[in-house]
This record gives structure tokens, C-alpha cells and sequence, in this order.
């Protein structure tokens, strides 16, 4: 791997607070950590990498892209065929944010119905917790997971003792919702 480290070594790049440094370490420690500090380094279109980095004694690892030529990222795994079925007793509207139980609307939080709305679309898909923090609250992993856990907790008891087994505990991973479990 390529890097670029701040330091004062000899061997000085165009940019004079930066030093081309290769597969080895640098002779002057980042900040007297010793570790590296990557860098996204961006040149006029007119710079060939290759021979800048050659010229300062560089073994570079260029990879180019095309536009047009990235691999079009995976799909989300959408529901399952027959997964929002007419007599399933859950029923999740996103357009009217109404989700509906036999019939019975429920009264639900914001984040309570983010939660069940994501579950029902992807049936028989286990999450983690990371990734429902993640998709639902929209930041990382903060803490030990029991947000997770309080939300679907609730969620089973607002969806009543005949339908909350279709929230499923897999242990040690996550949560799946299963439309047909009774």
C-alpha cells in the first residue's frame, strides 16, 4: 500500500508537508505513534501518479477506474414473493405510516414503526442488531444493543400474544420476522 505521511525526511514530495513513502515504514514516525496515516491524494488530470512516485523512489499501487465501469452495487434483498399477502394479519402501509394488526391499528412510535415496517419487508431475513441500528436509527453502534432489544420488546407486546411470536429472536445474532409463525 501506498502512502503519504507528514514528516521532515530528505526525500520530499511536490507538496512540501508531505513524503512518499511505500511498502515500508517510514524512517520518521507519524506523530511518534510509529503507526501510518493513510491519504486520499486527488492530482490534475495532467499528473501521471505512476511517474511522480517513481521519480521520488515509490513502488506505486495504482488502481484506475473507468467511469461507467464499477460493478453496480447488490440490491437490498427485497421481500419474498407472497411475503405481503392479503390475509397476513400484519399489515404495514408506508405511504400512511399505518400499521394494522387484525384489523386494528396500532399506536405506534416513529421508530417503532420504522422497525416493523423494515421487518415485514424483508420476512425471513435475519438483521443483526448492528445492522437495524444502522438502517433504522442511522448511526453506528453505540452501546451494548439493548435499544434493539427495548424497541422489538415493545413491539411484540403492542402486536398482541397471537401475533407476537412472529417477531423472532435469533440468538446471539438478531431479530427476523416471520409471517406465517404461530
Amino acid at each position: 500500500m501506498t502512502t503519504a505521511v507528514p514528516t521532515p525526511a530528505t526525500r520530499r514530495s511536490p507538496s512540501p508537508r508531505l513524503q512518499l513513502v511505500g511498502d515500508r515504514p517510514p524512517a520518521v514516525p507519524a506523530h511518534g505513534a510509529g503507526g501510518r496515516v493513510g491519504y486520499l491524494v486527488f492530482l490534475p488530470a495532467n499528473v501521471d501518479p505512476v511517474a511522480l512516485m517513481e521519480a521520488y523512489g515509490v513502488r506505486p499501487e495504482v488502481h484506475p477506474v473507468a467511469p461507467g465501469i464499477l460493478p453496480a452495487p447488490e440490491p437490498e434483498p427485497g421481500p419474498r414473493p407472497g411475503a405481503d399477502r392479503p390475509d397476513d394479519a400484519v399489515r404495514v402501509d408506508r405511504a400512511r405510516r399505518v400499521a394494522e394488526v387484525d384489523g386494528r391499528e396500532l399506536d405506534l412510535t416513529y421508530l417503532e414503526f420504522d422497525l416493523l415496517a423494515h421487518l415485514v419487508a424483508h420476512p425471513y431475513t435475519v438483521h443483526t442488531r448492528d445492522a437495524l441500528i444502522t438502517g433504522i436509527w442511522g448511526y453506528g453502534h453505540i452501546g451494548d444493543g439493548r435499544t434493539v432489544d427495548v424497541h422489538v420488546a415493545r413491539l411484540r407486546r403492542k402486536l398482541g400474544p397471537a401475533h407476537r411470536s412472529r417477531i423472532s429472536t435469533v440468538r446471539r445474532v438478531g431479530y427476523k420476522y416471520v409471517p406465517d409463525h404461530r
